[in-house]
């Protein structure tokens, strides 16, 4: 009896103690699990990532500085083919001119060639000139060997692209610095550079003394290919390889804060593209706290903005948050709309798998990053992009980003006939509703309410910017989405630096 009393009373014991902690577990605030991302980066995406200080400021590398003029001379080559013709292949290619001439033009070229084949001589003239490996295509008078350096006669010959009609036109100079005027003057007009007229006439005037001297060196007949592009010393401007000129900043603004500003060059294989990102820490930047990130697409644009949102967490009107904006490299230009319309747009399902698998785990190995309450922002195009991001979140893994800014999303652009743009898609939400009862993130969707005959033209019968607008708050209401939606007395893009404060003050306002 006392042995079940004993293990009565241990079963009563037990009990209490368990009832005890059931009770304590109910009153404990739950724990947090914090949200994490997995980094799908590749070996060689790895192996290119670099994250330094700002290096939009620095200056782009000047050009090589011109060569001293008490440096020695350069010293030049001239080479040139020879074609010898007899007085049967004389007589063909007269034959062949009478095609390509008019009945008054044939007649003169007949006039001066028939005497020469009629003696039955060979002709052996220069038929290709090389200067420093490059042809020159200019006449080089001297190639006549009776020329004396005085006056000559010369016609010049141009092909016009489109229709491939040749047309002529004689003329007569009185020496040969005269044709060289001439040909500076002629340049000129055509739009050539200045350094290149200048190396031309430098070819000009250096085949022309090698022709006077003999001093040249005599290629075998067939050495000359004049299809060989590389042969042409072609006029063509220096690949543009530093686009900083062309990001709008204060730059008074950007030195106050570029210590505190993160730069990132990070690679996309699937992309083949050179993203720049530059990460803005907040002011009393803690590395062991955990902050939101406003992450702004556009970056070429939206870094001008950076200094003055920053300055509103340091007056205490916001919450502290990391700001990122997503640009590209340097030697890309981001301003261009046809490039990035094609990243935003037409590559957006690429770009999202970037942002998504890559570019925020990647954020989150070297910042403390509050996930569920960061924000995605894109503009027009952007805009765009934000949509799908939105729609196409829950086929993630990754969930980056709580909230989305989706300003004047420039649907209209996706009924054109470039590859990419699936206009259906958008359409169907990219089968969201058909996944989800409701959304499950917070958005923000604005537009500027004057900002439809912006674009007048590019509607095409299809629904204006503001319209798509609508009929996109339309069916995130009927989701039951946490919807704030705006329109702004603006144009396309002029509320922007207005509506990105708004923003952050009502989604991170400071805390008490």
């Amino acid at each position: 009896m006392k042995r079940i009393t004993a293990i009565a009373a241990a079963l009563m014991l037990l009990l209490t103690a368990c009832s005890s902690q059931t009770e304590s577990s109910e009153d404990a605030p739950p724990t947090e699990i914090p949200v994490t991302l997995t980094n799908r980066m590749t070996e060689t995406e790895r192996a290119r990532v670099s994250l330094h200080a700002l290096t939009l400021l620095d200056e782009p590398e000047p050009d090589a500085a011109p060569e001293s003029s008490s440096e020695e001379p350069q010293e030049h080559t001239v080479g040139v083919e020879f074609v010898t013709l007899t007085p049967q292949q004389q007589f063909e290619n007269l034959e062949k001119m009478r095609e390509s001439l008019t009945a008054e033009e044939f007649a003169q070229a007949e006039k001066e060639m028939r005497p020469v084949i009629e003696a039955g001589k060979d002709v052996r003239y220069a038929a290709f000139i090389l200067v420093d490996g490059k042809l020159v295509t200019d006449y080089i008078p001297y190639s006549d060997a009776d020329y004396d350096g005085g006056a000559f006669s010369y016609t010049d010959t141009a092909v016009e692209l489109e229709t491939q009609q040749q047309t002529r036109e004689e003329h007569t100079f009185e020496s040969f610095d005269e044709y060289c005027a001439w040909l500076v003057q002629r340049n000129t007009e055509m739009g050539h550079t200045q350094e290149w007229i200048d190396r031309n006439l430098a070819h000009v005037k250096l085949a022309a003394e090698a022709l006077k001297t003999d001093n040249y060196e005599t290629l075998p007949e067939g050495t000359v290919d004049p299809e060989d592009m590389s042969l042409y010393d072609l006029d063509v401007p220096d690949e543009k390889t530093d686009y900083r000129d062309v990001w709008e900043f204060d730059r008074a603004e950007v030195e106050a804060i570029k210590d505190s500003v993160d730069e990132i060059s990070i690679y996309d294989e699937e992309l083949d593209t050179e993203f720049l990102v530059h990460v803005t820490r907040p002011p009393h930047y803690d590395p062991a706290e955990t902050y939101p990130v406003l992450f702004l697409t556009d970056g070429v644009w939206r870094f001008g903005n950076v200094p003055t949102l920053r300055k509103y967490m340091e007056n205490g009107e916001a919450a502290d948050v990391l700001l990122v904006t997503l640009g590209f490299a340097y030697s890309l230009d981001g301003t261009d709309l046809g490039f990035r319309g094609t990243m935003l747009v037409n590559e957006r399902y690429k770009l999202l798998d970037f942002i998504t698998d890559n570019l925020m785990p990647y954020l989150g190995e070297h910042y403390h990053i509050d996930y569920e309450n960061s924000a995605l922002y894109g503009h027009s195009d952007g805009g765009v992009f934000a949509h799908t991001a939105l729609c196409k979140s829950d086929l993630y893994d990754n969930q980056p980003f709580g909230k989305y800014l989706i300003g004047s999303p420039a649907f209209w652009g996706l009924y054109s006939d470039t590859p990419g743009q699936h206009p259906e898609d958008y359409e169907a939400d990219y089968g969201y509703f058909q996944r989800q009862a409701s959304v499950s993130k917070t958005v923000f969707l604005c537009a500027g309410a004057l900002e439809d005959p912006d674009y007048a033209d590019s509607y095409n019968g299809h629904p204006t910017t503001l319209e798509g607008t609508a009929a996109l708050k339309e069916r995130l209401e009927a989701s039951g989405c946490d919807l704030t939606y705006k329109l702004y007395d603006s144009h396309h893009y002029q509320y922007i630096p207005e509506m990105l404060t708004e923003y952050l003050k009502m989604t991170y306002p400071p805390k008490n």
